[in-house]
């Protein structure tokens, strides 16, 4: 049985259609087809119902999915104990923040391509939340407080914020001085979320209300500059309009907790070496760089305002 052949399967799989998976694995349509073909005709079943929607396993493509992905995981373990002075090989697919990823993180990926030759990164930016599994992703990088989940976490480094707001707003709708307050005020998210702040060593959970959201923090930022509302933003996507005097800290006395970066992957014993290379890759980018996340750079801030 080849492994090619499995690999492929289980993208499609994944992928929910042909198409999708081709331009996952960076190869033709065809190609996609004549290893399922030739998968499907050694096994004697039909893995795989093709529809013009896409393709959807059949009741034996599912039950045969599970295993063909165990056997590709173990394969990329076996090939990557056997390679020299711990290179790395096969592919590595990452989701990462479109908020400071392509700026930040794009550059670490990038020196993981340099260190290993032989690995295939391919990374999508995007502030939404994708399905690591549903959409096959080998790990994915998320900022802010994890929701509870089936899914591995690690943590990388830590992330400062504030909660915001214009002076123009401040001077129409005055500013909230505990979170209760924040219930009485239009609130900038991106969907649901709670908010957290801190009261001396305890926690205090809020669940704001607003109508305007947005599932990117840069967004979110340009609407608080705009007045809409108050947000609860990273202090690496506020510090240029916080320098400006666009937006200016509020309720300081109740300080959000730190959030984190964190390295999230599907559930599994162990993670594969090209995650766990690029986690300690990215805890050493924090390291030497704390300047970025710590917020130090919001000490100096000018004390101007902008006029309404």
């Amino acid at each position: 049985m080849d492994i090619e052949e499995l690999q492929t399967f289980v993208e499609v799989a994944h992928a929910g259609g042909i198409s999708s998976a081709a331009l996952r694995l960076g190869i033709a349509k065809s190609i996609v087809s004549r290893r399922l073909a030739r998968l499907e005709a050694e096994l004697g079943v039909q893995l795989l119902s093709r529809t013009t929607r896409g393709a959807a396993l059949t009741e034996a493509g599912t039950t045969f999915k599970d295993y063909a992905a165990k056997i590709c995981v173990e394969t990329d373990v076996a090939r990557e104990a056997i390679l020299p002075n711990g290179a790395l090989r096969g592919r590595l697919r990452i989701a990462a923040p479109l908020s400071f990823g392509p700026t930040h993180f794009a550059p670490v990926l990038a020196e993981m391509a340099r260190r290993h030759p032989q690995l295939h990164i391919h990374a999508c930016y995007s502030d939404s939340r994708v399905d690591l599994i549903t959409d096959g992703y080998d790990c994915a990088i998320r900022l802010g407080f994890l929701e509870d989940s089936t899914l591995k976490a690690r943590r990388v480094g830590p992330i400062f914020g504030n909660l915001v707001a214009s002076p123009c707003y401040i001077k129409t709708h005055g500013a909230p001085e505990t979170p209760d307050e924040i219930l009485a005020h239009e609130a900038l998210m991106q969907g649901t979320e709670a908010w957290q702040f801190m009261d001396g060593d305890k926690i205090i959970a809020v669940h704001p209300q607003g109508r305007f959201k947005a599932d990117s923090a840069t967004a979110l930022a340009a609407a608080a500059v705009a007045g809409l509302g108050v947000a609860w933003l990273p202090d690496f996507i506020t510090q240029e309009h916080m320098a400006t005097g666009a937006l200016v800290p509020i309720m300081t006395r109740y300080p959000p907790p730190p959030a984190g970066a964190y390295v999230i992957r599907p559930p599994g014993q162990h993670p594969a070496r090209k995650v766990r290379i690029l986690t300690e890759m990215l805890i050493e980018y924090f390291e030497q760089s704390p300047y970025l996340w710590s917020g130090a750079a919001l000490r100096s801030v000018s004390k101007s305002t902008k006029a309404c």
